[in-house]
């Protein structure tokens, strides 16, 4: 595998990030997950743009996206794969072991590693523990990511991909690396960026091209839903056949089954949309 790092391509073998990065020591660093198809990236326009704001949030320097584009384009060329999972990394680079920055400016890592296709449907569960909707970090896709880590374990012993949040006055929030869509009465519903939830860019385009309503969702709303769909990068649209100890037998429903062909459609036609 070859990676960019420092301005070009490294063997993954000699390619090495100081262990005073910021990112390592405090968590100080952005990313972006971005699927690659038959050689191109998807949406990677999208991405990017998320990159500057997360970046913006936490106070870095503003990535050169131009960059950017040039390490994804090579890291594609040089590892050719169908299906594969890009990802950007930027961190606050050098820094003193605790919380202030250091002088030497921002590290920029892209890698690209293999995937398969996700399954059409899968199970998920909720946790006890909550998204903070009103937190310095929210809405900004950070390396901090052990709260995620500890959450999705949990959802692998009990036999599911993903584990829900509720955020801190019990609405529904988002999963681990995913935004959680419910159909109540054939209508599709999404919490709103309000709830603490990250602005996935499929889920963006799953509201642009479905016409789904942003709304505020008790999280016992799982309970009651018609049909539960998950989106994200490498999941596109996917369906939910359990959520805890309730089966959703039929998965996907028809409402879920008409968005993953909409999606699957629309994503084909326009790899940047």
């Amino acid at each position: 595998m070859k990676i960019w790092l420092d301005g070009g391509l490294q063997d993954i073998e000699s390619a090495r990030v100081s262990v005073l990065d910021h990112g390592l020591t405090v968590g100080d660093g952005i990313f972006e997950t971005v699927k690659a198809v038959a050689g191109k990236p998807f949406a990677l326009t999208r991405h990017l743009d998320r990159l500057t704001r997360s970046a913006r949030g936490l106070g870095l320097p503003d990535p050169d996206l131009d960059e950017v584009r040039r390490a994804c384009a090579a890291v594609i060329e040089a590892n050719p794969m169908p299906l594969g999972r890009l990802r950007v990394t930027y961190t606050g680079g050098h820094g003193p072991l605790g919380s202030d920055r250091g002088e030497h400016g921002p590290t920029l890592v892209v890698a690209l590693g293999e995937t398969g296709r996700r399954p059409d449907s899968t199970a998920v569960i909720t946790v006890p523990w909550t998204r903070n909707e009103r937190g310095a970090l929210t809405g900004l896709k950070t390396t901090s990511y052990a709260e995620n880590v500890v959450a999705l374990a949990r959802a692998r012993e009990r036999g599911a991909s993903e584990a829900l949040f509720g955020n801190t006055v019990g609405q529904l929030c988002e999963g681990t690396g995913s935004n959680v869509f419910v159909v109540l009465d054939g209508e599709i519903h999404t919490p709103p960026v309000a709830s603490g939830c990250l602005a996935g860019i499929t889920r963006a385009l799953a509201v642009e091209w479905t016409g789904a309503r942003e709304t505020d969702l008790p999280l016992d709303v799982l309970a009651r839903a018609d049909e539960v769909f998950l989106t994200s990068t490498l999941r596109d649209v996917q369906a939910v056949h359990r959520v805890d100890d309730r089966e959703l037998p039929g998965a996907p429903g028809p409402v879920t089954a008409k968005a993953m062909r909409i999606f699957e459609e629309r994503s084909g036609d326009d790899l940047d949309p």
